[in-house]
């Protein structure tokens, strides 16, 4: 039987501070933590304390995030108050959720996920990969999320995702061959808690809400998250899942990306909602805005999210007020839907930019540091497209192999059928 080859190690996409073995870094309060990869284990992501509740140093943050509330507002919402922390300037709004060095960590990950989206969109204009879609603008509500689960919750995401599933343990090579057509790569390594990508539209949160279930009829001390964009708000998928997360409070957090555009549809052309935050009441659990380009105020709303739900009060319905700078995917042209005005607003409050000057502010950002992890996080995603493209080409009838933990023995006949050997008689009930 044809052998899934070995992933690149989730740690060698990481945000440690050399190429190779991992670094060693101390807390303030002693204990040490690893730099291998972006939280890609459940015992990195423990040691370094960053999880739900939490600061570096062990005490814990507001329960509410009331003093980071602050006045952002977007085309198409009404006067509305969003948890904000930092300014688009890099200023403080209120205390950050985390220490200076675990930012600097996290600022690390933006910018090799901002690498590897510019390198996936020149990948597919070489005829390299697929479609692909970019997700530039998003990087702080995908990995500021991320960073508030523990090691062994759920993430479910969908194709816009790559930032929050890598920063999870989901190695660059992987989506790379997902995003090629090749079913090895929707193959999470062993423990790390993603399902792969979602195409179909909503689907894929009812996953999230019965993963959830589950683990809460077994009594296991965990958690699941599934994003979204905001066009999912308008699919049976997400108010069945909304439903019954609300009936049976199952410890899940809904998190919905709110770019502006469904491909090219408005969000004030998507519902009549004021906001999408506020569809949570309808199905009896909070709802809360959130400036999606505030990597702070994202952490610790979905930080005070994921504790409630780990408490057993239920979900929470995050929406993240950001912008698709690129297209909808490869195959979009955002110019004949988008006014460019538009597009240099939402650019001004770049989420990539907004913490590097915030690490500027306190002298923990140089141009010489800058240069260092960015030719190092591109040499880690060289080594991927290189390691992804040098494998040979997916025999057909590994297709089947990742479907049940068993194999069916219909799905054995058209394994066996696919891969040449002729068709099978059936034999036996069916």
């Amino acid at each position: 039987m044809p052998r899934r080859p070995r992933p690149s190690r989730p740690g060698r996409s990481a945000i440690g501070s050399r190429i190779g073995r991992p670094a060693r870094r101390r807390c303030r309060n002693g204990r040490s933590g690893g730099d291998e990869g972006p939280w890609a284990t459940p015992s990195i992501r423990q040691e370094f304390s960053l999880g739900p509740g939490a600061l570096c140093d062990g005490t814990a943050h507001p329960s509410h995030p009331a003093d980071s509330i602050g006045p952002l507002r977007a085309e198409g919402h009404v006067a509305e108050e969003l948890a904000q922390i930092l300014t688009p300037d890099g200023e403080l709004r209120g205390e950050p959720p985390v220490d200076l060095e675990a930012t600097r960590h996290l600022y690390r990950a933006m910018v090799g996920a901002r690498l590897f989206d510019r390198k996936g969109t020149a990948l597919q204009k070489q005829g390299r990969l697929a479609t692909y879609a970019p997700f530039e603008g998003q990087e702080a509500a995908q990995i500021g999320s991320a960073a508030a689960l523990r090691g062994d919750d759920w993430l479910v995401a969908t194709y816009r995702d790559a930032a929050a599933m890598w920063f999870r343990g989901y190695p660059w090579k992987l989506l790379l061959l997902w995003r090629a057509g090749d079913e090895r790569g929707g193959a999470p390594p062993e423990g790390v808690n993603v399902l792969p990508p979602s195409i179909t539209v909503g689907a894929h949160m009812l996953h999230a809400v019965g993963l959830a279930w589950a683990a809460k009829l077994l009594g296991q001390d965990r958690i699941a998250l599934t994003s979204f964009g905001d066009g999912a708000t308008s699919e049976g998928d997400f108010h069945e899942a909304m439903n019954f997360a609300g009936v049976y409070q199952v410890p899940v957090v809904f998190l919905c990306q709110n770019n502006q555009y469904a491909i090219s549809l408005r969000r004030d052309r998507q519902t009549a909602s004021p906001t999408i935050a506020g569809k949570a009441e309808a199905y009896g659990f909070p709802g809360v805005l959130v400036d999606g380009n505030d990597l702070f105020a994202v952490y610790r709303v979905t930080a005070d999210a994921v504790g409630r739900a780990r408490a057993g009060g239920g979900p929470t319905l995050i929406e993240a007020l950001t912008y698709r700078l690129g297209p909808h995917t490869t195959s979009d042209d955002p110019g004949r839907y988008r006014d460019p005005a538009e597009e240099a607003t939402w650019r001004e409050r770049d989420p990539v930019e907004r913490v590097r000057r915030y690490l500027q502010r306190q002298s923990a950002w140089t141009e010489e540091w800058q240069r260092e992890i960015e030719n190092e996080e591109a040499a880690l995603i060289e080594q991927a497209v290189e390691e992804a493209e040098a494998l040979p080409p997916q025999e057909p009838g590994q297709i089947f192999e990742a479907m049940f933990a068993e194999m069916t023995p219909q799905l054995r006949e058209q394994q066996q059928e696919l891969s040449g050997g002729g068709p099978v008689t059936p034999t036996g009930d069916r």
